[in-house]
């Protein structure tokens, strides 16, 4: 099993994460707002913390916009896994 090589010295990225979601707003986005906590503990920096509908189209648009910006390494997605016709994750 390789293990992380306590020499090299600790490089922060910047991510953004991406909650998926008909219903939430970053007051109620429990699941957004614990990935950013993570985020933070493990001394990374937060590029940005978005909420967009389950639309195909809003993920598509955020998620492009985020993959062409230089000040965002990683994007993560969470939401939208219910079980109606309309989650489209």
């Amino acid at each position: 099993m390789n293990r992380i090589d306590q020499t090299r010295p600790f490089v922060p990225v910047r991510i953004a994460v991406l909650t998926v979601s008909d219903t939430r707003t970053h007051k109620t986005d429990k699941s957004g707002a614990l990935l950013v906590s993570m985020i933070k503990e493990a001394g990374h920096e937060l590029a940005e913390h978005a909420i967009v509908e389950d639309s195909e189209k809003a993920i598509r648009r955020q998620v492009k916009r985020w993959i062409k910006d230089p000040q965002v390494d990683v994007v993560i997605t969470t939401g939208g896994t219910g079980f109606t016709g309309r989650d489209v994750t």
